[in-house]
């Protein structure tokens, strides 16, 4: 099955060198190939499945067509490319977690339908960890890359003009302290307002 399976992507990807892995998906369900035919986008743990058996598959083409000097096949989330082979190309790195964890059955077959809530749950966790900490450097009108001398200064300054006691308003320097507490579990672990006044 994996073997026929790789040569139908390469064909279409020979014939279409750029596609999105939702086109992709879409276009293996339409075609009932083994594997994806009875794939449900509204159901997670089916498109997981789906998901993880296009990319097994996709990871052992792309090792097979670097080794065999005939292409390079990227895969990002965004989409997936076949390029023309070029000797001073970068190519595999070694090691690559990503590839390794698509080539390897035991991830497919332990993944229950609580076992993906719970990765869903930390990636969502992570993304709005991620949102959270430039929102809240935002507040301190400051970006990547930063560190925490810099916040703490910056943090003194806002508090300063945006007290109450001086004319400022509770809620600006609420929002103050809070974009504080975020950013100091990312540069320095904890934080207590008290003892940075």
């Amino acid at each position: 099955m994996l073997e026929t399976l790789e040569r139908h992507l390469l064909d279409t990807l020979s014939l279409q060198p750029t596609i999105s892995e939702y086109d992709l998906l879409k276009m293996l369900r339409q075609q009932q190939c083994e594997g994806f035919s009875e794939l449900e986008f509204s159901d997670s743990l089916s498109l997981f499945r789906s998901h993880f058996l296009l990319h097994h598959v996709l990871y052992r083409l792309q090792t097979q067509l670097w080794q065999q000097k005939a292409a390079y096949l990227e895969i990002t989330p965004l989409s997936i490319c076949l390029h023309p082979y070029l000797s001073n190309q970068a190519g595999l790195v070694e090691p690559d977690a990503l590839r390794n964890y698509y080539l390897d059955w035991k991830n497919l077959s332990a993944m229950t339908g609580q076992a993906l809530e719970d990765l869903l749950s930390q990636f969502w966790q992570k993304f709005y960890a991620a949102e959270q900490k430039a929102e809240a450097l935002a507040v301190f009108s400051l970006q990547e890359p930063t560190d925490y001398a810099t916040i703490r200064q910056r943090y003194r300054q806002l508090a300063g003009q945006h007290h109450p006691d001086r004319g400022g308003d509770t809620q600006t320097l609420q929002t103050i302290n809070h974009a504080m507490t975020i950013l100091s579990r990312y540069y320095r672990g904890f934080y207590a307002p008290d003892h940075e006044a």
